[in-house]
């Protein structure tokens, strides 16, 4: 039975939010053999879980006295605070007590513990994160970096694609990811020297299928599985996309593609490239965020994703 650390205080609507995605994900998946640890001030999060129905045996309290904030400095909390909710559940993580690891919280703590309180995958410079892409299909694609790794060098946009990949391959089910490089033209030869230099690595690199350039235009088309760019590029984008959504909210829209563009149907994003599934989910969550951020972490268990990278990168050393 795989355990998944749940950060109970970390979101704009915390703790209850998180209780009722908690009851949510038992609700979906109810025989799922997994036990959450829920992360928090046991003295706010178990009057709200009494009034749920949940198993029992489904879950244990992890009590933290503190938590970090959303404008905290996140070294300095993390380094001053080792008693929150966020550094409890990666002292876990690395103690290995725990599986993987959940949060709606501060973003920049929960990056830095990735980096520092687990290992990155051998072989792995950079860990990247990756964002859902909404096709007109109705699948999704997969952009990486969305904002952990602002300036890159051509090899780390190589890793991304690599990790993107498998990604897209176990976890959205693609046979055969294709790549693509997000790119200001079609041509090789286009763009500024990272993306020169980044096409010839993604050309000769024989873990995915790579095709080529790709334009803004190309992002919500099939064209690629996988759109890899630096976080700079890959944040802007991501924030565009949610701006998408909210505009079609305010006026009150209904289409079915465009609904898909809230972020709470797909729960977080994935940190890749470390040695246990982390995921980061949006700090507005509301239940149905933090029942499929619980999903997405136990897909990854149940597909051995690490190990499958860990096996990869190995082979390509």
């Amino acid at each position: 039975m795989n355990h998944i650390a749940v950060d109970m205080m970390g979101g704009d609507y915390a703790p209850l939010e998180a209780v009722k995605g908690v009851a949510a994900f038992f609700e979906a998946y109810p025989h799922a053999p997994v036990h959450l640890q829920l992360i928090g001030n046991s003295q706010q999060i178990t009057p709200l879980l009494a009034g749920e129905n949940i198993p029992e045996n489904a879950f244990s309290v992890i009590h933290a006295e503190e938590m970090i904030g959303m404008h905290e400095h996140p070294t300095k909390a993390l380094k001053e605070k080792p008693g929150s909710s966020i550094a409890t559940g990666f002292r876990m993580l690395a103690e290995g007590t725990s599986d993987a690891f959940i949060s709606a919280g501060n973003t920049g703590a929960m990056m830095v513990g990735a980096l520092f309180s687990i290992k990155t995958i051998e072989g792995v410079n950079r860990p990247t994160i990756g964002a859902y892409l909404p096709r007109e299909d109705g699948s999704l694609g997969l952009l990486v970096d969305v904002g952990l790794n602002a300036d890159c060098k051509p090899e780390n946009l190589n890793q991304f694609a690599q990790l993107g990949a498998l990604f897209a391959r176990h976890i959205l089910h693609f046979d055969n990811p294709k790549v693509g490089l997000i790119n200001l033209g079609e041509e090789e030869g286009k763009g500024n020297l990272l993306a020169q230099s980044a096409y010839p690595l993604l050309k000769q690199n024989p873990n995915f299928e790579f095709v080529g350039n790709v334009e803004g235009r190309d992002i919500l088309t099939t064209r690629a599985d996988v759109f890899v760019c630096d976080g700079f590029t890959g944040n802007v984008i991501l924030k565009l996309a949610e701006s998408i959504y909210d505009i079609v909210q305010r006026r009150n829209i209904h289409d079915e593609h465009f609904s898909r563009f809230n972020f709470e149907m797909y729960g977080g994003v994935p940190v890749l490239g470390v040695s246990k599934p982390v995921i980061i989910g949006h700090g507005i969550s509301h239940s149905i965020a933090f029942k499929n951020m619980i999903h997405i972490a136990k897909t990854m268990l149940d597909t051995h994703l690490t190990g499958k990278i860990a096996d990869t990168f190995s082979a390509s050393a």
